[in-house]
């Protein structure tokens, strides 16, 4: 008997609480970070630039989990799968999400490591720099995927981040393994080309051999493809996935299919912090998606989300976001 499909979106990635703070760029030289990327660091280092942020901004963040919370604000049913430590960052996240209608049931670490942090520098160009100390977020094992909830799910969202650790490496692989037997969509976002560069060929495999949904930006996707050509690397995109987003920034996004191409439009407004961008432009997509929207509609949906995010600090929502689509794309949903 084939259970009902309950649940939008399942999203899988790091419980992480992001700490936001203004930087310039003798405080990332200071603290060795490559601007506009991630930095893998450890609970030393992350003491060290936490201690040096001047007016921090903290609440729960993490890719995918933003993603997740996009898509409970837009009125569907999410759910998250995610290791915290019992501590107060840990649950800091674990309230957030659940008192937001997120199905959040992933055991925590009954360790003294504690729950990961990351760490946004960002610039006076609305540029984030990120150092990510994954503390119990690495944790995540195969033991914590629930065949039950991905049956019951109809689009399941792996977080590219969380490709460091081997075991979560192998959790994402059964994850994909449950969908495919469900008839469950899995979808994928590469979240960044330094991430891409450590893991392309297990990327690319998992890629080719699992996903239906493929997010990422134009220098991931020549990351992933190994390419210079972004014209290239979208023709290898089309052969390898259903569909393809590639966002742009300021300049939209493209979505691919195997025989078309669509341009979407961004929505115009002030950026003032880019952090989240991409993660509740994948919200409002997948929402979209499993709505059964056109493609279009669903990127429109998507661009509406990314453009409420960037135009404030911090990656959560300050408008209603339902409402906020409604006057912007004019889209109900």
């Amino acid at each position: 008997m084939k259970l009902e499909k309950t649940i939008d979106v399942l999203g899988i990635g790091n419980a992480i609480i992001d700490v936001l703070a203004d930087a310039d760029e003798k405080f990332l030289s200071q603290h060795e970070l490559n601007k506009g990327s991630m930095t893998l660091v450890d609970a030393e280092t992350s003491n060290k630039i936490y201690s040096s942020m001047n007016n921090k901004v903290q609440m729960s963040g993490g890719s995918a989990a933003n993603t997740i919370f996009g898509l409970a604000q837009l009125g569907c049913k999410g759910a998250f799968v995610g290791k915290r430590s019992n501590d107060e960052l840990g649950n800091i996240f674990y309230s957030d999400l659940t008192q937001s209608g997120i199905i959040f049931n992933t055991s925590p670490l009954q360790t003294e490591e504690p729950s990961a942090r990351c760490l946004i520098m960002v610039t006076s160009d609305a540029e984030r720099t990120m150092a990510t100390f994954l503390g119990s977020s690495s944790k995540l094992k195969t033991e914590d995927i629930n065949e039950k909830d991905i049956e019951a799910s109809k689009i399941i969202y792996l977080e590219g981040y969380l490709f460091d650790p081997p075991e979560a490496q192998e959790a994402f692989i059964l994850a994909a393994e449950f969908a495919k037997k469900h008839d469950t969509k899995v979808s994928f976002t590469l979240s960044d080309a330094f991430c891409v560069e450590r893991h392309k060929d297990k990327m690319r495999s998992f890629v080719q051999n699992n996903v239906d949904i493929l997010f990422c930006n134009e220098g991931e996707l020549k990351a992933l493809y190994n390419s210079t050509s972004i014209g290239d690397a979208l023709e290898s995109l089309k052969d390898e996935v259903d569909i393809g987003v590639v966002t742009k920034g300021e300049e939209g996004a493209i979505i691919v299919e195997k025989d078309s191409v669509h341009e979407i439009e961004a929505f115009q407004t002030k950026v003032i912090d880019t952090t989240g961008a991409g993660d509740f432009f994948a919200a409002g997509f997948l929402a979209g998606i499993s709505k059964s929207y056109n493609l279009v509609k669903a990127g429109m949906l998507g661009a509406a989300c990314s453009s409420e995010i960037i135009s404030h600090y911090g990656g959560r929502p300050e408008n209603e976001l339902r409402e906020y689509v409604k006057n912007k794309a004019g889209l109900d949903i």
